[in-house]
């Protein structure tokens, strides 16, 4: 529909402010390069991050430069287009200005949204200090850290008493994120570190997923997730279905009453919008996201659009999912728009363009249901192929991209990973240090003695 958002701008260029340089973000912001507005990206990072890649990052298989592009770099083309890093703590809509964290204000014509989601704990935010999620670098970073240092403190232990806790690594939520965190720890486990260690053995790790609901990905067509379990199974995950976890301590979940042990566990469970959402003052859903219309706009206001994640959009009776396909087309389409309010046309509706969905799983194992350029329902080898190319083609960046094959391929044919590294503290949520597994008793008649000692 037409709106009179572009009245008033005959004695000024639009001011176009962006907030939020992930894929929605760019995607608008280098569309709008080639428009007569002016554009302000702000984002609290200096930086893009690919997150469809983030996992290999936690898992030391890529560094984090691999993935992540300066959001100046990405824009220097644009010559309308300035980047600022803060971040937006309140909105005045009846004046169209924006505050921002560091004190500034800045108006505008039009503002885009896209935030984000961050990870959702369902009311157990307590958990997060024992079961981090995957959204960002630093999130990445610090799964690295958890991982491969329960491998160095199971070798210190067992070179000092003896034996060592077990090796249990523990993901919450057998979505996309969860599969390839699993499939991931187990490779490395089995393979990555099977002969750089002394004293004990990776490749007995166990990697368990924990799923509410029936079954994993249960986005995807059933077919698809029965491959996926059974891809799984052969790299040795364990997957407890139908199990809700009612608690996280350090060193153990408790999923439908069981305990289970884990050296880490690893948050996939459940996402919420970014809380700017509901700082607009406008409606949203349980989870925080904007409910937009057929332009992307909040009821109400046409010179405001949400993207992305951050975004509650329904197509065909259906909310179009909080990935990055969706998030790039929006990003485009909010260039359209504008571009039509300028040359005083209708707003083109925007439509989601499916291409289908993809989880690699580990080395040579994936699933993809494929609906363009063919459509398809892809296991295995052919779909971990049709996943790395697609990845490899929408990293941002010639460097990007060949950084990211040179080391797949060298990983691939040696079996080695080269971003092994630790930052941090060296301690582990629920770890048993070897002072203490040394007094610890080792059966239960020692026990009975410890708390008498006067029975022997």
């Amino acid at each position: 529909m037409t709106t009179d958002i572009r009245r008033g701008y005959a004695d000024h260029r639009p001011r176009v402010l962006v907030i939020g340089g992930g894929f929605a973000g760019t995607h608008a912001a280098k569309a709008l390069g080639k428009l007569p507005v002016d554009v302000t990206v702000v984002d609290r990072r200096n930086h893009f991050t690919f997150q469809p890649l983030l996992y290999q990052v936690g898992l030391a298989v890529l560094s984090p430069a691999d993935i992540a592009s300066p959001i100046r770099a990405i824009l220097r083309g644009n010559s309308n287009t300035e980047v600022l890093m803060d971040e937006a703590v309140s909105f005045d809509l009846e004046r169209r200005r924006v505050q921002f964290g560091s004190g500034a204000e800045m108006g505008y014509d039009y503002l885009m949204l896209a935030t984000g989601a961050t990870h959702s704990y369902f009311g157990n935010d307590q958990w997060a200090q024992f079961a981090p999620g995957l959204k960002t670098i630093e999130d990445a970073i610090e799964i690295r850290r958890r991982v491969l240092l329960a491998f160095e403190l199971a070798e210190r232990t067992m070179l000092e008493t003896g034996s060592h806790p077990p090796l249990n690594f523990v993901v919450v939520g057998g979505g996309p994120t969860g599969v390839e965190l699993a499939g991931a720890i187990s490779d490395i486990a089995r393979r990555y570190l099977r002969h750089d260690f002394r004293h004990i053995d990776p490749a007995k790790a166990r990697v368990i997923v924990i799923e509410g609901g029936n079954r994993v990905l249960p986005s995807y067509p059933e077919e698809l997730s029965r491959k996926a379990e059974e891809q799984l199974a052969a790299l040795g995950v364990e997957i407890h279905d139908n199990a809700r976890v009612t608690d996280v301590q350090p060193g153990y979940v408790v999923a439908e009453g069981q305990k289970i042990e884990a050296v880490v566990t690893l948050w996939a469970a459940g996402v919420q919008a970014s809380p700017l959402g509901k700082l607009l003052g406008v409606a949203t859903d349980k989870r925080g996201c904007v409910l937009v219309n057929g332009t992307l706009n909040p009821e109400g206001h046409p010179e405001i659009f949400v993207c992305g994640d951050l975004a509650h959009f329904e197509q065909d009776g259906k909310q179009v999912p909080g990935v990055a396909q969706p998030a790039m087309q929006m990003g485009d389409h909010v260039a359209k728009m504008i571009e039509a309010d300028l040359n005083h046309q209708p707003r083109p509706p925007f439509r989601y363009f499916d291409k289908g969905d993809m989880a690699t799983i580990g080395r040579m194992a994936a699933v993809a249901d494929v609906k363009w350029p063919f459509r398809g329902k892809l296991s295995g080898f052919p779909a971990w192929v049709t996943w790395l190319t697609v990845h490899i083609y929408f990293l941002i960046g010639f460097r990007n991209r060949l950084a990211v094959l040179s080391q797949w391929v060298w990983s691939y044919f040696t079996f080695t990973t080269g971003v092994r590294l630790i930052y941090g503290s060296q301690s582990l949520p629920g770890w048993t240090s070897a002072e203490e597994t040394e007094m610890a008793p080792a059966s239960e008649a020692d026990a009975r003695a410890m708390k008498n000692p006067a029975a022997d």
